[in-house]
């Protein structure tokens, strides 16, 4: 442990210690941060929601818009990075139909509210858990190269899936909310 003497006020010194292993423990707090907040994702895909279309959602939406044009500029950079992107986005395009269309609307308590079909979000979250845990893989096995922290054709074809999905359920999600039940 390291001791660091700070002075708050003339004659008076306050030690504070600095524990030496918190450089260590940081990426277990980050990924048991990020585990937390996947967990809280993941679990929205499983059970009846409100419908709430505030001024948040519509942020998100076009979020994930920008994200999808940071995709295509990446894929731009990667030798098949392009046509990984393009295909992701329409995979996750197709997925995001077939979800939407097993969607189920309800009305009551004067809210509108939707279950989405929880094996296409399952599916979805674990092809996410696998290919960060694929990704974490190399980066161990290539402790201290660079070549782990290169960027990659499949995470690039994943994420554009995955922002294509959203995209596309979300969007007709709005839409088949508009409608009666």
């Amino acid at each position: 442990m390291t001791k660091l003497a700070l002075s708050a006020r003339p004659g008076i010194t306050l030690l504070a210690s600095l524990p030496s292993m918190t450089p260590a423990l940081a990426p277990v707090l980050a990924t048991a941060g990020i585990g937390l907040l996947y967990y809280r994702r993941m679990r929205r895909q499983f059970a009846r929601q409100a419908w709430r279309p505030g001024a948040a959602w519509w942020l998100r939406f076009a979020m994930l818009w920008v994200l999808v044009a940071g995709l295509l500029v990446a894929g731009f950079g990667l030798p098949g990075g392009a046509l990984a992107v393009l295909c992701g986005i329409a995979i996750g395009a197709v997925l995001g139909v077939f979800a939407i269309r097993h969607t189920r609307i309800e009305d009551g308590d004067g809210t509108r509210w939707y279950t989405p079909n929880p094996w296409i979000g399952g599916l979805l979250s674990l092809l996410l858990v696998a290919r960060l845990a694929w990704r974490w893989e190399e980066g161990v096995r290539a402790f201290g190269q660079a070549a782990a922290a290169q960027p990659s054709v499949l995470t690039l074809a994943f994420a554009a899936t995955l922002v294509a999905y959203y995209l596309v359920n979300g969007g007709g999600l709005a839409w088949r909310m508009r409608r009666p039940a």
